[in-house]
């Protein structure tokens, strides 16, 4: 028995324990039960707000990987530029990595601060999404990621219009909805692969992995950072986590 077999083994011998005077083996299925939900990955991300460079590299793997339209307004992740003016107002643009980094048609002495937030799918516990698509094309995962089934989807578009955070778009040439899938097919369990984002990132600013190990590196993010999400007013549960979030993100 290894280390995770034998950490996902105590939830069953601590059930067994407090049993008492009920069946061993009632008390043993059940434990047996919470170990293997509590073995299941639950999947999610951290963002290192501090540490994006603006660079898009993120936005062009995530449009190679997964067959995303090249058009600009077509994206599962996208950045957003914000910049803080002195006289306190606030100028957000979606990054086009084609026109460069400074932000255009103004002067330089006006900006108070600049920095970069990546966005996509937050993949919500209770997400509006799944809620309002009549077809159930729109699930949740038992790892915790929000999917879109395009075979199953009519895009009625629905859940376009459900998404408080814009994070998805139909598609152009198949006409269903699409979005962010944490790259569901690279990081099941005969992959193991990250996700094409955090993958290509040169400063590490996105962080993957699983919610419920101990030894995962977003546990260690969410331990180590100040965590805000997105929209938390909402109460959709997000499992995209941010660091370091300027209180004009919106």
């Amino acid at each position: 028995m290894d280390r995770r077999e034998f950490l996902a083994s105590i939830p069953a011998f601590l059930l067994l324990c407090q049993a008492g005077g009920r069946g061993g083996g009632e008390a043993l299925a059940e434990g047996t039960k919470a170990a293997k939900e509590a073995a299941e990955p639950l999947w999610g991300m951290g963002i290192r707000v501090d540490k994006c460079i603006g660079c898009a590299r993120c936005m062009d793997a995530c449009k190679t990987e997964n067959d995303v339209p090249k058009e600009p307004f077509f994206f599962r992740t996208w950045v957003e530029r914000y910049t803080i003016k002195t006289d306190h107002t606030v100028v957000t643009e979606c990054l086009d990595a084609d026109k460069g980094v400074k932000p255009r048609g103004m002067d330089e002495r006006d900006i108070l601060r600049s920095f970069f937030v990546p966005k996509l799918c937050n993949h919500c516990k209770h997400a509006p999404c799944t809620q309002v698509c009549p077809v159930s094309a729109t699930f949740t995962t038992k790892e915790g990621a929000v999917i879109v089934d395009g075979e199953r989807c009519v895009g009625c578009g629905y859940c376009i219009q459900a998404c408080p955070y814009g994070a998805r778009y139909m598609h152009p040439v198949t006409h269903t909805a699409d979005k962010c899938s944490f790259c569901y097919h690279r990081i099941s369990k005969d992959q193991g692969l990250l996700p094409a984002c955090v993958e290509v990132c040169p400063t590490q600013a996105r962080v993957f992995g699983d919610l419920n190990s101990v030894a995962s590196p977003l546990t260690r993010f969410r331990r180590m950072e100040k965590i805000d999400v997105l929209k938390p007013g909402l109460n959709t549960e997000p499992k995209v986590l941010y660091s370091d979030l300027d209180g004009e993100v919106r």
